[in-house]
């Protein structure tokens, strides 16, 4: 008996062939839709505009030459780091703890630029995504804020409270990931 022959009620293991929706293209749908996100869209609209006004500038930021917007190079930076640094954690040597804390704050300082990539893609970006993007934004800058307390406690000696506070990031840090590659992908036509 095969995966696919199982009838479990609200598990389709069935390919989508385009006639249906996953539950996250349904939730990114709704996103897309909620409007009670439009008034941080326009605070945010203005300050991130400034930040393409430039066309040479904006050329570099978007990717024109290479296809491929900067901030999408830049998100490997943080991530990288971070998700480097929770692996680490697994090991309780010195040494590696040290390693571990060096990346959490390459992480911390890298998302600084990273963002403000993010933003000026945002500025260009069709109403409804900018929707998804303000909770994609919120979501990063929350585990920034608890990559950074990771970094404190680390720093202070308390390192397993900085582990802690790691995996809690890292997990928002894939919520945002996601919201930010399905913006992507939005972007790209897919």
């Amino acid at each position: 008996m095969g995966l696919r022959s199982l009838a479990l009620p609200g598990l389709n293991l069935r390919k989508d062939t385009g006639g249906g929706s996953s539950v996250f293209r349904r939730q990114m749908h709704r996103l897309e839709r909620l409007e009670a996100l439009d008034a941080a869209v326009r605070v945010a609209e203005p300050r991130a505009r400034r930040l393409v006004e430039n066309g040479r500038l904006r050329r570099i930021l978007h990717g024109d030459a290479t296809g491929i917007p900067l901030h999408i190079i830049l998100t490997d930076v943080p991530f990288g780091a971070w998700f480097m640094a929770v692996y680490l954690d697994l090991f309780a040597d010195p040494g590696t703890q040290r390693a571990a804390t060096r990346l959490v704050g390459l992480g911390v300082i890298s998302a600084a630029p990273t963002a403000l990539t993010g933003w000026a893609e945002w500025a260009l970006a069709a109403h409804p995504t900018k929707r998804v993007g303000i909770v994609h934004a919120g979501l990063n800058a929350v585990s920034v804020l608890i990559f950074a307390a990771s970094l404190a406690a680390r720093l202070r000696d308390r390192h397993k409270l900085g582990v802690r506070l790691a995996r809690v990031g890292a997990v928002l840090l894939v919520a945002g990931g996601f919201l930010g590659g399905y913006m992507a992908r939005d972007r790209r036509g897919s």
